[in-house]
């Protein structure tokens, strides 16, 4: 799905439709000090394994893409739950 490069829509600090600058939301790095990620590791380690089954077979074929939108005027970000796609690409 083709998305613009920008779209009037409602800014919640400015409070009114300005034009904002749209791009894909990608996760930044794990962070391996996180607890999460520590106690996922202390589970792993040693001999016997996984603690969890691999899942094999995948009942969705495609992700969520989420859209963030930056307000030109006032370089607010915000994220919008995006729809499941293939593929998106942002054009002029």
């Amino acid at each position: 799905m083709k998305i613009p490069k920008s779209i009037n829509t409602f800014c919640p600090r400015c409070r009114t439709h300005t034009v904002h600058q749209v791009s894909l939301y990608k996760a930044g790095r794990r962070r391996a000090l996180a607890w999460g990620e520590q106690r996922h590791a202390m589970e792993n380690r040693g001999y016997g394994g996984s603690k969890k089954p691999i899942q094999r077979r995948l009942a969705k074929v495609t992700k969520r893409v989420t859209i963030k939108l930056r307000c030109e005027k006032c370089g607010y970000t915000l994220h919008r739950k995006g729809i499941r796609l293939k593929k998106a690409e942002i054009t002029q």
